[in-house]
């Protein structure tokens, strides 16, 4: 089976050239960009009430990880300073700081401040390859329960139905990935 991820936001294509992105780095920005498309659009169907800012949220899959592009090791392995290096190069690169933020906030879901936008960056950078993460559901489940009216556990299996429709998709999306050069 071929994969075929929607296209990145122009912008964001142009920034991921500007800084000589690898390959492997854009591959895995375009799959989780493309997760979020279809996260926003099921959410949209399930949860007309839930407030969100799709351009940001599609701009901030596209980049969160833009600091590997400086972090090369961190492509293959752990490693964090992707993220706060990751905030400078796109505000350097003149990127507002509603769509910079993603890039540091993409794994720190409790801190201050954090939005919906947030979460759902955070929700398509693990869903991609099928990863759960209880805490981090549990906390976009509240944001639809408060915007919805429904009960917290109601909000919890629509979700649960969507993540569980993307995460069906990951062996292609890993494949995809792992079809382009970390170099």
């Amino acid at each position: 089976m071929t994969f075929t991820p929607h296209p990145l936001p122009e912008p964001a294509a142009r920034l991921l050239a500007e800084v000589g992105a690898p390959a492997r780095l854009v591959a895995h920005l375009e799959l989780v960009h493309d997760v979020a498309v279809r996260l926003l659009d099921r959410l949209a169907d399930a949860c007309p009430d839930l407030a969100v800012d799709r351009e940001a949220v599609l701009f901030g899959a596209a980049t969160h990880d833009i600091g590997k592009a400086l972090h090369r090791h961190e492509l293959t392995g752990p490693g964090s300073a992707h993220e706060p290096d990751g905030h400078r190069l796109l505000r350097e690169h003149g990127v507002a700081e509603r769509l910079a933020r993603f890039a540091r906030t993409h794994a720190d879901w409790h801190a201050p401040g954090i939005g919906v936008e947030d979460l759902l960056v955070g929700l398509a950078d693990k869903i991609w390859k099928a990863r759960r993460a209880a805490d981090l559901e549990d906390l976009v489940a509240a944001r639809i329960a408060a915007a919805s009216g429904r009960e917290r556990w109601a909000a919890f299996l629509i979700l649960d139905d969507i993540l569980d429709a993307l995460a069906a998709d990951a062996d292609a999306r890993l494949a995809y990935q792992n079809a382009h050069p970390v170099d």
